[in-house]
């Protein structure tokens, strides 16, 4: 069985993050936004796709053959 591995490191062995994101058609830093897009962006609701028949209804499935 697969045993994770944990890394501890100390704050001068980290390095910053950044985070960019999609605006328009093309993709940006977040950390270039002006006050009002970060905030928009804080807002933002993500969402996850279940695979197609997964979890749809009998209803919405495909006949089988």
């Amino acid at each position: 069985m697969y045993e994770p591995t944990t890394i501890d490191l100390t704050d001068s062995e980290r390095t910053r993050c950044e985070v960019w994101t999609r605006v328009m058609g093309y993709h940006r830093p977040v950390s270039a936004f002006n006050p009002g897009k970060r905030s928009e962006h804080a807002e933002r609701r993500y969402f996850s796709e279940t695979p197609q028949g997964a979890g749809a209804p009998k209803a919405c499935r495909r006949a089988a053959a």
